[in-house]
């Protein structure tokens, strides 16, 4: 296995000026994914202050293990991709570190372990912070979300059937980004959740997955190329963008529904205006065939979704 990847090493096309060492771990770590990631983070916290229910330990704990998790997700797809070929000069997304050389495939490996480490220990911590809220049965359970998310996080590009190339991405997505992320972190706090308090979730969970979305619709020739079988490679482009738009409107009726259900003041509808920012993202994604363009707007739509989840969180408790 390490002489073929150190094969795969070899033959990338080296860049032009290579980068630096600390430049390509920062690239590596992706951190202008953080602010999507911290979405779903900051709503449920927002959402347990409107019940009395905020601890600072809690958020701090949450943000830590969030951001751990994310950064393991982004190595891990870092190297699963250029190990599968799929990382390569036809790509057309941002120059990955192991595909640059920049970083050695056994120091990326190394990373995988330490920032999985660093992920479980976090989860500990923030679980021992919130202990006194929850029940043994609760705990054991967020324990094993813990773990799976860790799972989730590597597998998702890396072993022998990873589920990002089976068209399963979408829906772990959504589930850790939307469901888990913003209803566990509300239940840490609160230790109750109705099926009311999951639409925001659900908000949460449908704008990050339109991210991904984007982000397979921008790389979705080179992934059936390689063999990537992303949603958008199995729907067509086409359906892809069908699918992008019933995701940003769902995201809006979900937490239409929850404004309704726990109304107190015309200042909760304030995430409202985010709408303009929808609907340019929708345009875009129905009128161009410019790759460029998807790029652009994957970033604008996680900006968009973190300020979603402010204002909606502000709404609610002023």
């Amino acid at each position: 296995m390490m002489a073929k990847e150190q094969q795969k090493s070899e033959s990338i096309l080296r860049p032009s000026q290579p980068m630096s060492k600390t430049k390509a771990w920062l690239r590596a770590f992706r951190l202008r994914t953080l602010p999507l990631s911290f979405s779903s983070v900051i709503l449920g916290s927002l959402m347990a202050a409107y019940r009395q229910s905020f601890d600072l330990s809690i958020l701090i704990g949450a943000l830590s293990t969030t951001l751990f998790l994310q950064v393991l997700s982004n190595l891990a797809n870092d190297y699963g991709d250029f190990v599968k070929g799929v990382d390569n000069k036809d790509r057309t997304g941002p120059e990955r570190s192991v595909q640059s050389g920049a970083i050695e495939v056994g120091e990326m490996k190394l990373a995988i372990v330490i920032f999985s480490l660093l992920s479980f220990a976090s989860g500990i911590w923030l679980l021992l912070n919130a202990a006194d809220n929850l029940e043994f049965g609760a705990i054991a359970v967020f324990l094993v979300l813990g773990l799976l998310a860790i799972g989730a996080a590597i597998k998702y590009t890396v072993g022998k059937n990873p589920y990002g190339y089976q068209g399963l991405g979408d829906l772990a997505v959504f589930l850790f980004f939307g469901i888990t992320g913003v209803g566990g972190t509300y239940y840490l706090y609160t230790a109750e959740l109705s099926w009311a308090d999951l639409l925001p979730a659900v908000s949460i969970g449908a704008l990050s997955t339109g991210v991904l979305n984007l982000n397979n619709m921008r790389d979705h020739e080179n992934d059936r190329a390689s063999g990537k079988r992303s949603l958008v490679v199995l729907l067509g482009l086409e359906s892809a963008r069908r699918y992008h738009i019933a995701l940003l409107v769902i995201a809006l009726l979900a937490s239409l529904a929850y404004t309704f259900l726990n109304f107190k003041s015309g200042f909760q509808f304030i995430y409202l205006i985010t709408i303009p920012l929808l609907f340019q993202n929708a345009r875009v994604v129905i009128t161009t065939n410019r790759v460029s363009d998807l790029d652009k707007e994957l970033k604008k739509l996680a900006i968009s979704t973190l300020l979603f989840a402010l204002t909606f969180g502000v709404g609610l408790i002023y």
